[in-house]
């Protein structure tokens, strides 16, 4: 019988304190700068785009990142490189120079009024209802992973773990708004990198290098990305390859983080149009790097931790198990404080997107409208307690998966990827028309889950291992909303041209695009350059690793 349980000391107790005591100071100091709900949810649109780059990137570095990607390490190795190099930077790049202009300059307060006022209250209303249940769920698994560290560390009960976890990120939120986020997210990702960075070293140098990693692993597969027949689950190649580019690398990936208001979110509440639209490149190039501190060391723990490599525990508990075993205390104070950050980074970015939406685009366009700014500035501070509460509750369903990255993915395949369909062809072909935008949206998300009931029980009428499942059911929406949305924008009528500026791109004047004054700044500085070149580097390290 494995019991994890990290041999912490006062030391390390220290760290962890001090680390806390630092994020409920920024909370307190961000609470002065809340004057307006504008204030609250999108940072008074003032802040810097290197802040907002690193807080873009932080908040995706959660646990799903890191609890999810490590234990991909385990089962896949490099082949998991995949959702950082094909499914996170190209759709981040994109991001940032083609559909950013559309969000900041229409001056929406969230992605689901783009919606609104691009495709009206039908698709709006599905939209922001979809984004606000995905939300809950997505930072109950971040709550629930918080949990199993603590309760690994201190030996708590996980419900009393998953109480104090949710008071103290609540406690920030509620403060200081969307600010108290992202500052405390700049914070957390240098404990993270500081956290998770030491892992790798030890680890490596324990296992003799990359080579002797190599021959203790054994699987030559597993330090080669393609075709990554492993992780796509098809068996031929050529599958393998479509698999990876379209259902990851194009359908989920363009879909996350292109319309994810999570990470859209802290574009929006840059000083500019030129920070907004540098923001996601600026966090693209930690973010190719980021999978080195993660996925490696689940591999090593796959080869060297016993109750991993003998199938005795889940991979979900990698990391914890190699932080137990390799770092010395201190060290393991680090760790522990960088994880701990990962995990609040994570659900504090779906809190304070979650409070967002359901302020905005729920309760002040559907249920009390017209009210003064101070009645939807206190909306928000109660919307942050009830989603808090919920996320207690969506934690416990999340702890009934072996890889978290299998529920996410099966989320993002639901969600996402009709939302990106749409998304897309609304914004290049103007002649879609309203009805179209929710008709598509409900039946891409309705096909996806039809597709994952038919692969569940013990006689599955479709079965796919890896997370074929997710790449297939998320292609599938992604077509059927397309094709549902082209059929109904047929025999529908469509906006006129008027009403399209902003949110259509032939019908949107260019000057309107882009900011002017970034023509004066240095290479480094412009958004396209930039873009190109994470792209360059990015097609480097696939073809290192190919």
């Amino acid at each position: 019988m494995y019991t994890l349980r990290l041999n912490a000391t006062w030391v390390d107790y220290a760290l962890v304190a001090a680390y806390f005591f630092f994020v409920l100071g920024i909370g307190w100091a961000a609470k002065r700068r809340v004057s307006s709900s504008i204030d609250f949810f999108l940072s008074g649109r003032g802040l810097p785009s290197w802040v907002t780059g690193l807080a873009f990137v932080a908040a995706n570095l959660g646990a799903v990142e890191i609890i999810g990607m490590s234990a991909n390490g385990v089962e896949y190795g490099m082949q998991t490189m995949h959702y950082f190099w094909i499914g996170a930077v190209p759709a981040m790049v994109f991001l940032g120079i083609v559909m950013m202009p559309f969000y900041y300059g229409s001056k929406v307060r969230s992605v689901p009024e783009f919606m609104r006022r691009r495709f009206g209250p039908g698709a709006h209303l599905v939209n922001a209802l979809s984004f606000a249940i995905a939300q809950l769920l997505i930072a109950g698994v971040n709550l629930i992973l918080l949990a199993t560290v603590v309760e690994a560390l201190l030996g708590w009960p996980r419900w009393a773990t998953l109480l104090i976890a949710a008071i103290i990120v609540l406690s920030y939120i509620t403060l200081g708004g969307l600010s108290a986020a992202i500052y405390n997210e700049v914070l957390q990702f240098f404990v993270i990198v500081a956290g998770l960075a030491p892992l790798t070293v030890i680890g490596l140098r324990h296992v003799g290098g990359w080579e002797g990693l190599k021959e203790k692993v054994g699987d030559p597969s597993h330090f080669s990305t393609w075709p990554g027949t492993e992780l796509s689950g098809f068996d031929h190649p050529v599958w393998s390859v479509v698999g990876i580019v379209f259902g990851l690398g194009f359908v989920l990936s363009f879909g996350y983080w292109t319309t994810n208001f999570v990470e859209v979110q802290r574009a929006m509440a840059s000083d500019s149009l030129s920070a907004a639209r540098k923001t996601p490149i600026i966090g693209a190039f930690p973010k190719m790097f980021i999978p080195f501190l993660v996925v490696i060391p689940g591999m090593i723990a796959g080869t060297i931790v016993t109750p991993i490599a003998e199938g005795n525990a889940a991979p979900n508990e990698a990391v914890l198990y190699l932080m137990r075993d390799l770092l010395p205390n201190g060290l393991l104070g680090v760790g522990i404080a960088g994880l701990l950050a990962a995990f609040m980074a994570g659900m504090a970015a779906n809190i304070s997107a979650f409070n967002t939406v359901v302020s905005y685009d729920l309760w002040q366009t559907y249920v009390v409208k017209d009210r003064e700014d101070d009645y939807y500035l206190k909306f928000g501070r109660i919307a942050t307690v009830v989603a808090t509460a919920i996320a207690v509750f969506t934690a416990l369903l999340a702890a009934n998966f072996g890889n978290i990255m299998d529920y996410l993915q099966t989320l993002f395949g639901f969600f996402n990827a009709p939302l990106f369909a749409t998304f897309i062809l609304g914004m290049f072909w103007k002649r879609m028309t309203p009805h179209a935008g929710w008709a598509g949206l409900v039946a891409g998300t309705a096909s996806a889950i039809i597709f994952w009931a038919l692969s569940l029980g013990s006689d599955p009428l479709v079965a796919l291992p890896g997370q074929g499942t997710a790449f297939v059911a998320a292609s599938l929406a992604f077509v059927v909303d397309i094709v549902v949305s082209v059929a109904v924008s047929l025999f529908t009528t469509p906006k006129p041209d008027r009403e399209l500026v902003g949110f259509v791109r032939s019908v949107t004047p260019r000057e309107q695009l882009s900011d002017a004054a970034e023509a004066a700044l240095p290479w480094y500085r412009r958004t396209v350059p930039l873009g190109v070149l994470c792209l360059v580097l990015v097609t480097a390290l696939n073809l290192i690793f190919f």
